[in-house]
């Protein structure tokens, strides 16, 4: 029996605005004692003293590249960089090779994942293949385990099927994830389109190409009475047409990444294509908006859309495939930039980056109490440190944080009650 005892740690309880110091003791997997001094011979002891504890952290929005580009990432690699970073779950999105479009792919992702060190959760294709034409089948993916529905990759180009997909998945009680963009207006781009695509003299992804598909997906929502969640926004617009939508009750969530509070379009003026993603990083007044639209609510969560890619694959700005890795950081990077300035408090993030997750994705609440799963982060708000790519766990380095000096730092994760990170010098 793995007995993992908690000394002094002070626990984040976002449901009641608290911190309280406690000691936690977890036994095969489960959380089963909380209280202000535990005695007992455990397996292993954790000093937490100065330390902050909360639930495990839950990224929604994830690529691991497995199955077929293990070249890139895989699940178990994927994996340790989530527990490096303090994650003990996160939601695979299906553009893999083949695309996670059938039960099989499902069931070969959970069986690989039984041996990672965080949860995985399959996000299975929309569409088969992902190519916008048909639907998959949603009962069958559900019924293999599939925890929801996305063509995270490309947009579904026709709103009839979209709608189709939102009613099935609506039917069947999966959250179902769009990829905002209308390819006809950001095809071919390289990054957003403003004053600093005009002075690279590259071709710019307008805001509009993310704002028209938000519009949509809420009108359809709108009219159904079907929920929908926008991944990704990284526009003013989108945060504005979100937060209209919510005062109206119309059933729409959204989320965001770090890079998008954190950067913008500046940084390409480089050529550095581990700056590069889509969407894209936009002005300085799409990054404030963003920011504002954690504060308010607007925004429900913040995930981390980690896509590896190869240093050969970014090694030219003009052809490098878009996207950037961000396990390791987003946590530090939200403390940083969210909350030591004041924007939101701790109880504000944890809600972000642990239950506002797990609440979109249908799992359980992830609130620490004594007979819940055993998935814990500990960290450290004011450890400095500096981001060093070459020290990731992830097979990839295509960060656009290299470098930064950084605020809160995990210290360790524990995940099915089992310590999977633990940082050292």
């Amino acid at each position: 029996m793995t007995r993992i005892l908690i000394k002094h740690a002070a626990v984040i309880n976002s449901e009641k605005r608290e911190i309280h110091g406690a000691d936690i003791l977890t036994e095969n997997g489960i959380i089963a004692r909380i209280a202000p001094e535990i005695r007992c011979e455990p397996t292993k002891t954790i000093d937490a003293g100065g330390l902050f504890l909360a639930p495990g952290l839950t990224d929604m929005h994830v690529h691991l590249r497995d199955p077929g580009q293990t070249h890139k990432e895989d699940i178990f690699t994927g994996c340790e960089a989530a527990a490096a970073g303090g994650f003990t779950a996160v939601a695979a999105m299906p553009n893999t090779s083949p695309v996670c479009d059938g039960p099989d792919t499902v069931r070969y992702i959970l069986e690989k994942a039984k041996m990672a060190k965080a949860r995985v959760y399959p996000v299975a294709a929309v569409t088969k293949g992902m190519r916008g034409a048909e639907l998959t089948d949603f009962a069958a993916l559900k019924a293999a385990g599939a925890a929801a529905f996305s063509d995270d990759g490309r947009p579904v180009a026709s709103a009839a099927l979209m709608l189709k997909a939102m009613k099935t998945a609506a039917e069947l009680n999966m959250p179902l994830l769009s990829h905002c963009e209308d390819d006809t207006l950001s095809g071919g781009a390289l990054m957003n389109e403003g004053e600093v695509s005009k002075e690279l003299g590259v071709k710019g992804y307008p805001a509009a190409a993310e704002d028209a598909v938000i519009a949509r997906e809420i009108a359809l929502s709108a009219a159904s009475g079907y929920p929908v969640h926008i991944c990704h926004v990284s526009t003013a617009t989108g945060a504005a047409l979100i937060r209209d939508a919510k005062r109206r009750g119309i059933r729409v969530t959204a989320e965001t990444a770090p890079h998008y509070f954190t950067l913008t379009d500046r940084e390409l003026l480089t050529k550095n294509a581990d700056r590069r993603m889509s969407p894209p990083l936009r002005t300085r007044v799409d990054r404030d908006a963003i920011i504002t639209a954690l504060i308010d609510g607007t925004i429900d969560a913040i995930a981390t859309d980690h896509a590896p890619h190869t240093p050969e694959e970014k090694s030219d700005f003009m052809s490098a495939p878009n996207g950037v890795i961000g396990l390791e950081t987003a946590f530090a990077l939200a403390y940083t930039k969210l909350v030591l300035p004041g924007h939101i408090d701790i109880w504000r993030l944890i809600e972000l980056m642990s239950l506002n997750p797990r609440k979109l994705l249908r799992l359980d609440p992830g609130i620490i109490r004594e007979g819940v799963p055993a998935d814990i982060t500990l960290f450290d708000r004011d450890e400095r440190w500096t981001a060093d790519k070459t020290r990731f766990r992830s097979k990839a380095r295509n960060t656009p944080f290299d470098g930064m000096r950084l605020t809160g730092k995990i210290k360790y994760t524990v995940c099915r009650g089992e310590i999977v990170f633990e940082d050292t010098p």
